[in-house]
């Protein structure tokens, strides 16, 4: 059964129209948007022309060889770290604050004990003296691939701008990630040279990084170098001779006013590669360019985010993710904002943490996630009642659907029941946001919980299995026409790029979620429609947790689905079947759970594992995990005419009900 427009889960008839200084109708708007993608090469150029280029593109966009390969501002050189810093540093934005950083740890009274500010000025320096040392201490150039392995610290965006800077691609992976994942990453980037830091703070427990690293160095010949930052002093991290060195020790003796110039790179030249899992097969490292990527994020930093330059603007997520990458470093930088870094748990030592720092900073700009708001929904009005928000004018989420509870309660405590509070709609892949509303380019009346329309620029729709376009039920959502900030590739795999974001919906690009379109045109995306668990607003590919309960001595087989959960949106839980000589028990599955914790990383461990003797699969041997999941979520099969052995099914129905009822139905 579809799901149908009268079965959102807010009122689509609801629309605050509070801002009439800017506003829009609905109306207006499709016109102002038709004119924006009648002509998209007119369009982009116009907005790229905003930016400072070293020499100008002699053709804004082109397939190269062919669709879906496109390149944009062809013959365009610019410089990612000189636009962030540079040209503001040459400015009065000079001595203007770039970054003011937060540590985790608190003293006695609640009050944080490390805060740093970073001018531009200052974050120019630094990030002119970590060039100097790639150039001619690690022999880095433009080309060459490194990965960084680091928490949220000031040094994190130094080292992502002084690779800019060089023309070298820089691979970032989440520092929660496991010694398994990290090589994995690492291995297919054929990084030289590791960046990462003895170890950061975390819900107040020191998480030991470097070690990790060495375990990942073990099958990752590719490394030449490994470059730690002294976060933490240890004094008794582990150093390899010859490969391992200390931040420090290479910085002595780099004047204070060293300058590297900001290689030109062509247009199209890779900023960085980004792992995201995908339904099957290893992650995908998705590569995004210089000019295009960049031409996006100032884009959707003044429509989205309205930036101005008394703005305090927060990010609340890791740079380990896109969204840090676009909206903590590039897409803020590139404005001259202010931006409000933190390195810790946002319920640490207290839940009321993130509002401290929001009142404490004065942050008027402020993108959050649905996952964030349940938790502190959990904890009750008292901890956000006694703090003031009357300095935020703007709010956007990110990362999921937003459910109506998270978003009245978010709107009513933080944006006061007055202010803006969008959600927005992107990923990975698409660099930057795609549907959104645009307060700073024409705010449309705000359906609460809705993304809103396509973006100028951006042509998106939703389509149902033929490809045609659906008003008012449920489709899949696509894009019909190249963005700049739009993916190269992927990293190896030109194949699979096209195999997974093209061939379902040939000349569209294919971004795997449900999503409605309302009658007004807003778009309501719904939620991935392949096998991407969602937790906490991060990918998981179900390949990554089964390959890692599968590599469990006592494993044979597993099959992974998410279900829903009402504070990370998304948990996934395994069906398991054993090897011969393992019994099922509760030891076992917490040590199976705990395994996928080392192999994978926290967010991926499992919340139940169901042991089964059998797993349902097609008559080739493919599991079917649509069918697992309709067991799990109590749903009609379904088409199950391809199933192999239908006891499967009752077996993972009469075991699943079992674990229930052992656990008190709490699943």
């Amino acid at each position: 059964m579809s799901i149908e427009e009268k079965d959102l889960p807010f009122d689509e008839k609801i629309i605050i129209n509070k801002w009439a200084n800017k506003n829009l109708s609905v109306e207006d708007y499709k016109k102002l948007h038709e004119r924006t993608i009648s002509n998209i090469e007119e369009f982009w150029s116009g907005v790229a022309k905003e930016l400072d280029w070293f020499s100008p593109w002699s053709k804004t966009l082109t397939a190269d060889p062919q669709p879906p390969f496109y390149r944009w501002f062809v013959g365009g050189k610019l410089n990612a770290s000189y636009l962030t810093l540079d040209r503001h540093v040459a400015s009065w934005r000079k001595n203007k604050v770039a970054y003011i950083w937060e540590g985790e740890p608190v003293d006695g009274k609640g009050n944080p004990v490390e805060v740093r500010r970073l001018t531009y000025y200052d974050l120019y320096r630094e990030v002119n003296k970590l060039a100097y040392v790639m150039k001619t201490k690690l022999g880095l150039k433009k080309g060459d691939t490194i990965t960084i392995y680091m928490p949220m610290i000031p040094e994190l965006p130094i080292v992502m701008l002084a690779a800019a800077r060089l023309g070298v691609i820089f691979s970032v992976v989440f520092s929660g990630f496991s010694a398994s994942a990290l090589s994995d990453r690492i291995n297919d980037a054929k990084a030289r040279v590791v960046f990462t830091v003895d170890g950061f703070w975390r819900r107040g427990k020191q998480v030991r990084l470097k070690e990790i690293v060495d375990d990942a160095l073990k099958t990752s010949p590719s490394v030449e170098k490994v470059v730690v930052y002294k976060r933490l002093g240890l004094g008794d991290t582990p150093m390899t001779a010859g490969r391992d060195h200390w931040w420090s020790d290479l910085m002595e003796g780099i004047p204070v006013n060293a300058y590297i110039p900001p290689e030109p790179v062509e247009s199209e030249h890779p900023l960085y590669i980004l792992y995201t899992s995908g339904t099957t097969g290893k992650p995908k490292g998705i590569v995004h360019d210089t000019g295009g990527y960049l031409t996006e994020l100032h884009a959707t930093m003044k429509w989205v985010f309205d930036i101005k330059d008394d703005d305090v603007y927060w990010c609340v997520a890791d740079i380990g993710w896109v969204t840090g990458h676009s909206y903590i470093v590039f897409g803020p930088l590139l404005e001259g904002a202010t931006i409000v870094m933190y390195e810790g748990a946002p319920d640490y030592p207290a839940p009321d943490r993130w509002w401290q720092i929001i009142e404490r900073y004065g942050v008027t700009v402020y993108y959050t996630t649905p996952t964030a708001i349940r938790t502190f929904m959990r904890y009750g009005d008292e901890w956000v009642s006694k703090h003031d928000f009357s300095t935020i004018r703007l709010m956007h989420s990110v990362g999921e659907p937003i459910n109506p509870e998270a978003w009245r309660w978010a709107w009513k405590w933080i944006g006061r029941g007055e202010v803006p509070f969008g959600s927005t709609w992107w990923m990975t892949e698409t660099g930057g946001i795609m549907i959104s509303h645009v307060p700073g380019w024409g705010l449309i009346p705000l359906k609460p919980g809705t993304n809103g329309w396509p973006i100028p620029g951006v042509e998106a729709d939703v389509v149902d299995d033929e490809g045609k376009p659906v008003q008012g039920r449920r489709g899949y959502l696509i894009i019909k026409k190249p963005w700049p900030g739009m993916p190269l590739t992927i990293w190896g795999d030109p194949s699979r790029y096209v195999n997974v974001y093209f061939s379902k919906f040939p000349g569209a690009f294919y971004a795997g979620d449900w999503a409605i379109k309302d009658g007004d045109g807003y778009i309501w995306v719904l939620g991935r429609a392949d096998e991407v668990i969602k937790v906490a607003g991060h990918r998981l590919g179900t390949y990554e947790i089964e390959s890692a309960l599968i590599s469990h001595k006592s494993v044979a087989e597993a099959a992974v689905v998410g279900v829903p959960d009402q504070v990370k949106g998304e948990v996934p839980i395994a069906f398991v079947v054993l090897r011969s000589g393992n019994a099922p028990s509760d030891e076992l599955r917490k040590e199976l759970r705990a395994w996928v914790r080392q192999v994978v990383g926290p967010i991926a461990e499992p919340s139940n594992i169901i042991f089964v003797t059998k797993l349902p699969k097609t008559r080739s041997g493919k599991i079917m995990r649509r069918l697992v999941k309709q067991v799990v979520m109590n749903q009609p099969l379904g088409d199950a005419t391809t199933l192999e052995d239908e006891t499967s099914i009752d077996e993972a129905k009469r075991a699943y009900e079992e674990l229930r009822k052992e656990i008190g139905g709490n699943m």
